[in-house]
């Protein structure tokens, strides 16, 4: 039958813990169908309370026995969990049920992947190991034992006791349930150290099967490199005896950041130059410092209610943003991150799903683990730290650290500490945490000339509430060039009026000739409408708005393609010059698509400048070379009131692409030759930037030769970055199909690389065939429903597939919702997440609406659909 009928659960509602734990032990008898959780759990009254009901989540556990101070009792127990009455003082709870991991495809809990113990809590698995007040305001230390006949046996905080089939671990540091971990197993380790700032000797380990230890050197460099990053950077030293991470092939995130023992999808972890391509790699390191970095932003000081979700995760995606930009090229990060912002948060923040980057209410919690509250909430910590600069935001973290270490927090503290370090009232600027959607911010310009200086201003400055904020120039003789800006943000689900939000816009000012005359000034803009002088210029200048992406804002300016390819010769800022390029090559695609425009050589032009400036770093001109994809296209086709058709768009990406191919024919020889890299395989910045490069290279190669010099590099290659770039050609150009048999029968043992090998084949696919080709591997032996990976790869890189997924007939819709309908009842949180590729159902024909309307329903109508899905659909269809 479906799931108990979902019900919404209200920031405004928060209430207090009636009771406090003060501290847990639990003894795990493992067996696959039959553990028993032994639990002793001290309770006590909490001051603060405003009920005393004693409640204990639990889901999916049979009760064994029941004891409070040592006398039976027999509580009164639901589907959501057990109540029973308390003593008004201090107490004991001792409870013994029993749980089947060995069935728990959900992967939320206690459950089992290849013969492997592991769990996942977060937000609200704990609750399916054992009856517990299983939320993050309730925090306490944790010893736990572990007995089974499996060699390994882990869990949270230091080792302190061990025998045969038994071990004993104690983590003195309080930590909510969600942070709970244990891992027992058949598996080896590849064993390191640290040595702290303070001068402690930190035991590491990455736990792994046997047989995949040869993949865990980077992944240990990546971590000891974020142990010491954290320290140098934040100040933050880490607080035990030993750090494990443990690899999980069935896992639904990316990794999880339980105290002292991190469980990683092992796809986040394992690498080797033979199986992992650059992006994994650099993903990997990513991923690490992330879960390392919460050690402290989310660990130690952790999160009040899960309303509060942000407060980790937005502050830890920037910092692992800093780490990254400090170990690669900060350009290409910061560029990398807005292409993923408004491929997943924009759409998110503009449709059916928009939420604030706090919500306010919620019915699945699973469901709120979203670009919006991680990549937006990132945003607005990085726009928070350039308004009060480096310094300032240095002294609020530090004083965040000593004033909440131990706390659940909330938003209001983390403002509250910035307005006491700064002195500034950020009461405004609290708005990006309760207002969902994306600001539009459009700019008008004026230009007074030191010879028409008598010349009334302008309407947009004269109609300014106030006036306007001079920047810069004073009495300086010369030109007066004003920019005036106004904000709008659009009424989104719940939310119809909107306030104007602090934002803060990084300008430059460039002279005709090209040379920068104004460097990168900040403006801090408060008002619907605000206007900015800048005074003393010898003539009128070209304005670089909103350098490094300053604000998450989309930006209206009418301009011309002449000064955007301006902009793409000679900004200095890598972002605006990567956005001029980015801007003339979505501008031509829309001409295209609407008009059958030919391409804009303006754009075809400044790709053969930048492909040549051997000054530029590879991976910055590998991304100037890539074009807009097919959804910002449809999103922007859409915005202007155009109904986008995917095959349209497809085709007209295709033939810029062979016009860009064709430019640079006689070049492309040499360039690639020049981007070989010789000598060992580095996952380094430097390599890695020059074979992103020559994948492009080869790409457009590709389309001029039918294959010939991919086939070769497939033949030759002696790293997976190479071989997967020339089997993606490959497969584009026709020719892949003796490569994928080749490929499969050498990697077929490989897990990580079949999902590959899985996600390449449709991600490439014509998309007449995309569904098609997708369906097939959906027969195909090695597609394994329950584990996430293969999931994904599969159904994930058919909704990658524009055209694909979007085929005319809805055989990519209903195909995809007849593998979630399958799914569902296995594992309804990947499920959940995966119907999120319908949310702009609205956007297309008719026809194409119908279609996906039809299979959402179809969903919808699902007799035992789970709460995370029917939330979701729901919220989809309106």
């Amino acid at each position: 039958m479906r799931d108990s009928p979902p019900q919404t659960v209200y920031l405004k509602d928060y209430t207090p813990p009636a009771w406090l734990v003060e501290d847990v032990h639990l003894t795990f008898r493992l067996a696959a169908k039959t553990t028993r959780v032994i639990s002793r759990i001290r309770f006590a009254p909490n001051p603060d309370r405003v009920d005393q009901t004693f409640f204990l989540h639990g889901e999916d556990l049979v009760l064994i026995s029941s004891h409070i101070d040592g006398v039976a009792v027999t509580p009164k127990i639901t589907a959501e969990g057990l109540s029973c009455d308390v003593p008004d003082g201090p107490f004991i709870w001792e409870a013994e049920v029993e749980i089947s991991p060995a069935t728990n495809t959900a992967l939320e809990g206690l459950y089992m992947s290849g013969g492997m113990y592991c769990t996942q809590c977060e937000a609200e698995g704990f609750r399916k190991i054992t009856y517990y007040p299983d939320r993050p305001d309730v925090m306490a230390p944790f010893t736990v034992r572990i007995e089974s006949d499996l060699p390994v046996m882990l869990s949270n905080g230091n080792p302190v006791a061990k025998g045969e089939g038994w071990a004993e671990w104690h983590d003195p540091w309080k930590k909510p349930s969600y942070l709970f971990a244990l891992v027992a197993g058949d598996l080896v380790n590849h064993p390191d150290s640290f040595t702290t700032m303070s001068g402690r000797d930190v035991e590491l380990n990455i736990w792994v099967r046997p047989g995949d230890l040869h993949k865990c050197a980077f992944g240990m460099e990546a971590l000891k490199k974020s142990m010491k990053w954290d320290e140098d950077v934040y100040g933050r030293e880490y607080d035990l005896d030993i750090f494990n991470i443990v690899a999980v092939d069935d896992f639904n995130m990316g990794a999880m950041e339980n105290k002292g023992l991190n469980i990683f999808n092992s796809s986040a972890v394992l690498a080797s130059p033979e199986t992992s391509t650059d992006a994994n790699f650099e993903r990997i390191e990513a991923i690490i410092a992330h879960e390392y970095f919460h050690n402290w932003t989310g660990n130690r000081i952790t999160c009040r209610d899960w309303f509060q979700l942000c407060l980790k995760e937005g502050l830890t995606v920037y910092r692992d943003s800093q780490f990254t930009s400090d170990m690669r090229s900060a350009p290409v990060k910061r560029i990398s991150d807005v292409i993923d912002l408004r491929a997943r948060q924009f759409p998110e923040d503009q449709g059916p799903l928009s939420h604030p980057v706090r919500p306010e209410s919620f019915q699945e919690i699973n469901n709120f683990y979203t670009a919006t509250v991680y990549e937006k909430g990132a945003e607005v910590i990085g726009m928070l730290k350039r308004l009060v600069g480096d310094e300032a935001y240095a002294q609020a973290l530090d004083l965040y650290f000593e004033r909440h270490d131990g706390d659940a927090a909330t938003i209001e503290d983390w403002l509250q500490v910035f307005e006491d370090a700064t002195g500034r009232d950020l009461t405004q600027f609290k708005r990006w945490y309760t207002q969902s959607g994306t600001p539009r911010l459009k700019v008008t310009e004026d230009w007074t000339s030191a010879d028409d200086a008598s010349r009334p201003p302008s309407r947009d400055l004269a109609a300014s509430p106030e006036a306007p904020d001079q920047v810069r120039g004073g009495d300086t003789p010369g030109g007066t060039y004003t920019l005036t800006f106004e904000q709008h943000t659009p009424g989104t689900s719940g939310q119809t009026e909107k306030a104007p939000q602090v934002l803060p816009i990084a300008v430059g000012l460039l002279g005709p000739n090209g040379d920068e005359i104004t460097p990168t000034t900040l403006l801090e803009m408060t008002q619907a409408k605000q206007s900015f002088v800048f005074t003393g210029l010898s003539a009128r200048p070209i304005p670089s708005i909103l350098r490094e992406f300053s604000a998450p804002v989309v930006l209206e300016r009418e301009t011309s393609a002449d000064e955007r390819a301006f902009l793409l010769a000679h900004d200095t800022d890598p972002f605006n010059r990567w956005e001029a390029g980015r801007q003339l090559a979505r501008d031509g695609l829309i001409a295209m698509i609407r008009n059958g425009s030919p391409a804009d050589d303006r754009w075809l032009e400044g790709m053969s400048r930048v492909v040549r400036d051997d000054t530029a770093d590879p991976a910055f001109r590998a991304l100037m070379l890539s074009l807009p994809a097919d959804s910002e296209l449809a999103q922007v086709l859409h915005e202007q009131g155009t109904t986008p058709d995917p095959d349209t768009i497809w085709q007209a990406r295709e033939t810029l692409t062979q016009q860009l191919a064709d430019t640079l024919q006689d070049a492309l020889p040499r360039l690639h030759a020049e981007m070989t890299v010789e000598g060992a395989y580095s996952p380094d910045a430097g390599p890695a930037g020059r074979r992103a490069l020559a994948g492009k290279l080869l790409g457009l190669t590709t389309r001029l030769d039918g294959g010939a010099q991919a086939a070769r590099q497939y033949t030759s290659a002696d790293n997976m970055t190479l071989q997967l770039t020339a089997l993606a050609c490959l497969i584009r150009s026709g020719r892949g199909e003796d490569a994928l048999a080749a490929f499969y029968n050498r990697w077929k043992d490989d897990r990580l690389v079949i999902d590959k090998w899985f996600m390449l084949q449709i991600a490439e696919a014509d998309p007449a065939r995309a569904a098609d080709v997708a369906k097939t591997l959906t027969e195909h032996p090695d597609f394994d429903l329950k584990n996430p990976n293969r999931f994904r790869a599969t159904m994930g890189a058919l909704a990658m597939n524009h055209a694909g997924f979007h085929r005319a007939d809805g055989e990519g819709y209903a195909l995809l919702a007849d593998w979630l309908i399958r799914l569902d009842a296995l594992n309804p949180q990947t499920t959940a997440r995966m119907c999120s590729v319908f949310q702009a159902w609205r956007r297309y024909d008719a026809g194409r609406q119908a279609l996906m309307q039809r299979n959402l329903e179809r969903i919808a109508a699902k007799s035992d659909l789970s709460r995370d899905t029917a939330e979701m659909v729901g919220r989809i269809l309106g």
